[in-house]
């Protein structure tokens, strides 16, 4: 019975350990993802992210390059430098 104990508590002990070390290992992957944040006016035609404005369901909807109520995700910090023909990106909608 003894031993049937010390099993049950080393194989708990094992499954403890193999799991903390699953989780480490998950950690820093999500660590090294970048920040990312909407970017409206960037997108071209058919490749917005999402809210594309009235009569659109989201990604992929937008009808012209730039429209400025549709977004792209992009690196945080980086959005209000991007430039485009009709100015630079807006972390808030724009007129089109």
């Amino acid at each position: 019975m003894t031993t049937i104990r010390t099993l049950s508590l080393g194989a708990l002990a094992l499954s403890a350990l193999a799991t903390s070390a699953a989780f480490a290992q998950s950690q820093p992957a999500d660590a090294a993802k970048p920040a990312m944040e909407k970017c409206y006016g960037v997108s071209m035609a058919g490749k917005n992210d999402c809210a594309a404005g009235p009569g659109t369901t989201c990604a992929g909807t937008s009808k012209m390059d730039y429209q400025g109520n549709a977004w792209k995700f992009v690196p945080a910090g980086t959005c209000t430098t991007l430039k485009t023909p009709k100015g630079m990106g807006s972390l808030a909608p724009m007129k089109s």
